[in-house]
């Protein structure tokens, strides 16, 4: 990944963090992208003592006014982007009868109105020079229902649905456009909900991904090493979900 730039979206915890500092730790240059500005700028800092290169950005990227300024706003920062992970995302859970109108339009407006700004914002940046990659985070719940996550799931369907679409499209243009769908993670928000043991105890290989797990899959779609996929979801589960 030397010499290469990626914009990294919800990038401040969980998994964005562990994408960030993985890319980094490749040679990236790392646009830090959050709507909670000490997180980017904690984990900016960060990798830059680490050696690497990290830039914060901070913003609302549900519009498509504000995902396009912040996607110039990393060009104008590293003169020129060659990956996109759209990792931002937002994971309620609520019965289907309790789910609100405010819940719903937050969910479509995070998970998949911002991953479309976004990604039409990258192509437009890299058409002229005729490569890139992006990878969306989809979620092993577009696959296999869950109960009290139906906004969830429906929006991390539309991201398979999407990045299908997008691939087709934008391939001829040297852009590969991939996802991921990951299984349980380790993160510290799903150690607290609570539900991790239950489903570590149906996953064959025994527990729940680390971050960095998912993170070393993702390093894979947006480097130069991913010459061949397009529009595909790999599913990284731990066996969790094996249709």
């Amino acid at each position: 990944m030397n010499g290469k730039n990626v914009v990294v979206t919800g990038a401040a915890g969980g998994l964005g963090s562990a994408i960030s500092l993985t890319l980094a730790k490749a040679g990236a240059g790392i646009a830090v992208l959050d709507v909670n500005p000490d997180g980017a700028r904690a984990l900016a800092e960060k990798i830059r003592a680490l050696g690497g290169n990290a830039v914060p950005i901070v913003g609302d990227l549900t519009t498509r006014e504000g995902a396009h300024g912040l996607f110039a706003e990393a060009v104008r920062a590293f003169g020129h982007i060659d990956g996109l992970v759209n990792n931002a995302g937002i994971y309620p859970r609520r019965p289907i009868f309790e789910i609100t109108d405010e819940e719903w339009n937050a969910s479509l407006g995070v998970n998949v109105r911002g991953l479309y700004h976004m990604t039409v914002a990258a192509v437009e940046h890299m058409r002229p020079r005729r490569e890139g990659r992006i990878v969306n985070i989809a979620s092993i719940d577009a696959f296999k229902a869950h109960p009290k996550n139906s906004h969830y799931a429906a929006t991390k369907a539309a991201v398979v649905s999407l990045t299908k679409t997008f691939g087709l499209e934008v391939a001829p243009l040297g852009i590969l456009v991939n996802a991921v769908a990951p299984g349980p993670i380790a993160t510290e928000t799903a150690k607290k909900m609570g539900f991790l043991p239950s489903i570590e105890a149906e996953t064959p290989i025994g527990r729940a991904a680390e971050p960095e797990d998912i993170a070393e899959v993702i390093l894979f779609l947006i480097s130069d090493r991913n010459r061949y996929m397009v529009g595909e979801t790999v599913v990284a589960a731990g066996g969790y979900y094996i249709p």
